[in-house]
Order: structure tokens, then C-alpha cells, then sequence
């Protein structure tokens, strides 16, 4: 990184953090803190719910995810523009209607405070677990490819969102992610076109896409019924939309961006707009991953993305064999160089060459073979190594292909990224800790600036808990799964709890309670066995049919107990 870079990181980010401070300065009150004081037009609104679900490992990981898998990870979010309309329609009026600081409020006014403490202390597991992924994610990656620190990386990184968080609750947060999503999506833009500026100068977008095509990367949906599938279009409307009506419904990081709008109305124009935009925005990050692969067929690529693999490799003795590999690569980039020239010129002239197509084709098979056999290398030099790679894809292109201070904006883009969703977590935990949890068991009433500082001193201890479980944690598959994974083991359940409470009218606490209990063990359960003891690609259950398994058992069995053992009891 070059002094250039180094200034315009520094500089983004302390204005991010002065300006948070400034302007949300000096709360009076709990509703100040935690809502706002519900005066967030609909536009703030829509971008603080899409810049607390674009996370850093948004603009890490799935580009990686696209470069590898192509475009069918879309498929993710097909349920989400449906869920945005029930949320609006079911969700926000009645929210508003009871006039609830945290979305488990509600539950103890349908249902009673067991429940709603119970879906309190979901939401603060998985959540916790969750932050702490938030600021883990770019960390290890900024610290593996810059050579920096992992533990003060994790530091720094939660230390600049405790500041305004802690200063200014849920007004900060609304704030400083509108800035923070201007720096995002400029920062994405401009890379994107930099990219294609980067290709070949004979070479159209059209053709670059049939690149892609020829290498399977354009295949946006898959309509398989095999439920092993990790990612169908089913799959994404199903299990996605209730994992979205989960996460934006009755997660607190979501509800408390919305529950600050100015009225009803505001709130769902907001909620509508992340509707409308979020998924041609994963759309766009995911080409973007795409057009990396593209320009790769043109450029050197590594064995291995992660550069702690290579260190790894030659302090051992199976350097040699990996080097043998190594010149077997670069042998076949040159290779590929010339065969997408040739195909890129009989595009040019309106054929697509199908021998030229099935060579390229052959040629990804052979480069696959070399890095499967390169991670075989890396495991016997250390065989705690991660040797997928996925998440260092976009950050290797970063770092060694843009100029000089675009590279300390695209930092900026993934610290900014990390820290909008993690500061939405921490004042969603603060909230949830302090309201439902603090508050609701405290016998003597105290004053309001009481619960103000008791809410300030939960955003810190969350956000200590965040640190100390990302300076902890250790690299997954590939880190925007793995949130999704710990949403959906704990999202399902919570959300079978409010569906009941909305629509189920029949069904009272003894029932909802026992029944969300037997629902989550097995959740745990069926993730255990179907899911977790197996090899990446191998698993038996696609990770987001958890979401739909767990909130129809909570639903179904509800309503069992209610009409068979709950309604006994309560007969004379």
C-alpha cells in the first residue's frame, strides 16, 4: 500500500466516526437512544436495513463465491422482495400499534414474558455470534494479505464502532450508514469498471459473459429438487424467504432501522426499497466476482488465493512439489491466454466456436486438478490450514490490480461494510439486553437517563463480547455461509414464534413456549447430522431449509399442544 492509499482509508473512516459522533451527540431519553426518536425519513430508512445486511463479508466473500460457483448463489435471494411485502403488511403495523422498543416486546403482550425472554436470549446468541462474524470476516483477511495483526485488526475494528454507537444509539447508526453505503457502492462501481477497462481491448461485455458462460458461472438458476442442492431456486424461494422474513421481521438489528421511521408508511417505503434493490445489488457483486474470473482467463492466477498457504508451503518440506505445480499453472494460464483470444476473435465475428468453447472448458478441468492437488500439498505441510480460498479471491484482485489510491477506497469499502453491520448488531444487542432482559426484571422504576446509560454500557460489553469472539474464532468454509448458517439455526424457531402470534390466534404461551423449545433442539439436531459432520458439498440438507424446517415444526406443534395437552388442562 502506497502513503495515497493509507490517507484516503484514514481519512473515510475518522470522518465516518467524527461525523457519527457530531451529529447524534447527547440522547435525553430511551427513545432518543433506541428509536431514534422515530424521525428517520423512509430513504435513511431503506439504506440503513441494506447496509446492516451488507456486511464486509458481502463484498469479500461472494465475489469469491461467484469466482468459484458462479451466479447461483442469487438464487439465495429470490424470497427476500416477498418477505419485504409481509413485513409490511403484518409485521410493521402491529409493531407500531403497540408501540414496542424491540420487536420481543410485542411477544410478551401476545404471549408472556417467558417467551418473550426466550426469544430474547435466541436473538442475543446468534446475534452475538453473529457480530462478532462481522468484525472476524474482514480482519483476517485485511490482516492476511497486509501482513497485519489479527487481534489489534479485530480491535480496531470494533473500537471505531463502539465509539459513535455508543455515542449516539440508534441515531448514529441511521446516520453514518448512509455514508457508509455511499462509499460501498462507489467504491464497487468504480472496481467494476475498472475491471472490464482491465480485459482485453478487442473484448466486448458480451463476450466476456460468454466466457463466463462457457465456464459455467452464468447459470443463475437451478431448478433440482435434490434438497443436497445448497442453492435452487425452491431452496431460495422457501427456505430464503423465511429466512428473510426472520432477519428483517424479527431480528432486532433489522426491526430497530425500521421501528425508527417517522410513521407506518415511512417505515415500509423503507423496507420496500431494500425490496426492490437488494437483489439487483447481489446481482451486480456477484458479476462483479464473475468479471474477476473473466479477467483472470487473461492474467496469473496463484495455487491458492490465501497467501498464508504459500508461507505455509515453503517452510516445508513439500515445497518443491508445490513449485512443480506452480510452473504446471502458469504453463496452462498462457495456454488459456491463447484459447479465450481465439474464442474472443470468432465472437468478434458472431461464432461461438463450440471446439474452442469445449477446450476452454478442458482447461478450467485441468486448473482445477492442479489447485485440488496444490490443497492436498498444503494440508500434509499443516493440516489445520484452510486451503478454501474463496474469500481471498476479490482482495488478491484488489491489492494487486488497482491503482494507487483506489485500493485504500476499497479498504475502506470492506472496514466501512463491517462496521454498519456490526454497529446495527451491537445497538440491536444493547437494545434487546437492556429492554428485554435488564429493564423488564428490575423491580424499582428508575428514571430514564438510567436506562439510557444502562443501554450505553450493554453497546460496550456487546461490543467487548464481539471482539473477544472474533479475536477467537477460527476461518469457515467461507464466511458469508457461515453467517447465514447461524442465522438460519436460530432464525427459524423465533419466527414460528411471532407467525403464531400473529396469525394463530388460538394458540397461547404454555403451547408457543414448550413448542419453540422442542423445535430448536431439533434444529440442532438435524444441523448436526445432516449438515455439519459432513464434507463441504457432501452435506445431506441444504443449510436454508433450516429456516422453514424450524418455524413450521414451531407452528405445527403449537398448534398441536394447544388442541391436545393445553386445552385439557385447562378444562374443568
Amino acid at each position: 500500500m502506497q502513503l495515497i492509499d493509507w490517507i484516503v482509508l484514514t481519512v473515510t473512516l475518522l470522518f465516518i466516526v467524527i461525523y457519527g459522533v457530531w451529529k447524534t451527540r447527547g440522547s435525553k431519553n430511551v427513545e432518543e437512544y433506541i428509536l431514534g426518536s422515530n424521525e428517520t425519513p423512509w430513504y435513511t430508512v431503506g439504506l440503513s436495513v441494506m447496509a446492516t445486511q451488507a456486511s464486509a463479508i458481502t463484498f469479500l466473500s461472494t465475489p469469491g463465491q461467484a469466482y468459484h460457483d458462479g451466479m447461483g448463489f442469487l438464487q439465495f435471494y429470490f424470497g427476500l422482495p416477498i418477505a419485504m411485502v409481509v413485513i409490511c403488511v403484518t409485521f410493521i403495523p402491529i409493531y407500531h400499534k403497540y408501540k414496542v422498543f424491540t420487536a420481543y416486546e410485542y411477544l410478551e403482550k401476545r404471549f408472556d414474558l417467558k417467551t418473550r425472554s426466550l426469544a430474547a436470549i435466541l436473538f442475543l446468541v446468534q446475534r452475538g455470534l453473529g457480530t462478532g462474524i462481522t468484525i472476524y470476516a474482514p480482519a483476517i483477511i485485511l490482516s492476511a494479505l497486509l501482513g497485519w495483526n489479527l487481534t489489534i485488526m479485530n480491535i480496531i475494528i470494533g473500537v471505531l464502532v463502539i465509539i459513535y454507537t455508543f455515542s449516539g444509539g440508534t441515531k448514529a447508526v441511521n446516520v453514518t450508514q448512509k455514508q457508509q453505503m455511499f462509499v460501498i457502492m462507489s467504491g464497487m462501481i468504480i472496481t467494476f469498471f475498472l475491471i472490464l477497462h482491465y480485459l482485453p481491448n478487442d473484448m466486448t461485455f458480451s463476450s466476456a459473459l460468454h466466457i463466463a458462460g462457457a465456464n459455467d458461472k452464468m447459470n443463475i438458476v437451478n431448478f433440482s429438487f435434490d434438497p443436497e442442492e445448497k442453492y435452487t431456486i425452491w431452496s431460495g424461494i422457501t427456505g430464503g424467504f423465511f429466512l428473510a422474513l426472520a432477519y428483517f421481521g424479527t431480528d432486532q438489528s433489522q426491526v430497530g432501522r425500521y421501528l425508527s421511521g417517522k410513521s407506518v408508511r415511512e417505515s415500509q417505503m423503507g423496507l420496500i426499497m431494500n425490496g426492490l434493490l437488494k437483489v439487483p445489488m447481489q446481482f451486480f457483486i456477484l458479476l462483479t466476482g464473475v468479471m474477476v474470473f473473466v479477467f483472470f482467463q487473461f492474467n496469473p492466477v496463484p495455487l491458492n488465493f490465501n497467501p498464508n498457504n504459500k508461507i505455509i508451503v515453503e517452510k516445508s518440506p513439500y515445497k518443491n512439489e508445490y513449485h512443480v505445480l506452480e510452473k504446471k499453472l502458469e504453463a496452462l494460464s498462457e495456454d488459456k491466454k491463447v484459447i479465450n483470444l481465439l474464442y474472443i476473435d470468432q465472437l468478434n465475428q458472431d461464432y461461438d466456436n463450440p471446439i474452442l468453447r469445449k477446450e476452454l472448458v478442458g482447461l478450467s478441468g485441468k486448473e482445477k486438478d492442479l489447485r485440488d492437488q496444490a490443497k492436498e500439498i498444503i494440508l500434509k505441510a499443516d493440516s489445520n490450514s484452510e486451503t478454501n480460498d474463496k474469500d481471498y479471491v476479490f482482495f488478491h484482485f484488489i491489492l494487486n490490480y488497482l491503482p494507487k489510491g483506489l485500493i485504500g477506497l476499497l479498504l475502506a469499502v470492506i472496514i466501512s461494510a463491517a462496521m454498519s453491520s456490526t454497529a446495527s448488531g451491537l445497538n440491536a444487542l444493547a437494545s434487546t439486553t437492556a429492554i428485554d432482559i435488564y429493564k423488564r426484571n428490575l423491580k424499582e422504576e428508575k428514571s430514564e437517563r438510567h436506562y439510557v446509560n444502562a443501554t450505553k454500557f450493554f453497546t460496550l460489553f456487546w461490543g467487548v463480547v464481539a471482539i473477544l469472539f472474533a479475536s477467537i474464532g477460527t476461518l469457515f468454509e467461507n464466511l458469508i455461509q457461515l453467517v447465514n448458517i447461524v442465522g438460519s439455526i436460530f432464525y427459524g424457531t423465533v419466527l414460528g414464534i411471532f407467525l403464531v402470534g400473529f396469525y394463530v390466534k388460538y394458540v397461547k404461551a404454555k403451547a408457543i413456549f414448550c413448542s419453540a423449545i422442542i423445535s430448536q433442539i431439533t434444529i440442532f439436531i438435524i444441523y448436526y447430522y445432516a449438515i455439519f459432520i459432513f464434507p463441504s458439498g457432501e452435506e445431506k440438507l441444504g443449510y436454508l431449509w433450516l429456516n422453514f424446517i424450524g418455524a413450521m415444526l414451531t407452528i405445527v406443534l403449537s398448534i398441536l399442544l394447544q388442541a391436545i395437552t393445553f386445552r385439557r388442562k385447562s378444562q374443568p
